[in-house]
Parts: C-alpha cells; structure tokens; sequence
C-alpha cells in the first residue's frame, strides 16, 4: 500500500501529474461566455452591407 503523502510535500511534477489526473474535459462544450446581441443597438458594420458604395463626382 502506498504512503499518504501530503500535497504540499510532492514534487512539482507529482503535484502536475496528480492535478492533471483529477481534472476534468469540457467534451463538447465551450465554457466561453456568449450573451444575446443588445437588438437596440446600432451595428455600423450591418449599415455599411446594407449600402452599396456611391460614388460622388463633385
């Protein structure tokens, strides 16, 4: 049977291996917080693809 030893007392390298062991995957999920677009605001990019480029010959 192996010794208990304390965290603090392992190796860096024994603390990564171990960490790395109990720590989880996401899978398919992506934890990136995403919320809904303001619908009120202006968007300059949306209006810039909405209008077609005039040229104008003063």
């Amino acid at each position: 049977m192996a010794r208990f030893v304390s965290v603090e007392k392992l190796s860096k390298k024994e603390r990564r291996k171990r960490a790395l062991a109990a720590r989880g995957t996401w899978g398919s999920i992506n934890p990136v917080t995403r919320k809904p677009e303001n619908p009120k605001a202006y968007r300059r990019s949306k209006m810039k693809r909405l209008k077609p480029d005039r040229e104008c010959d003063l």
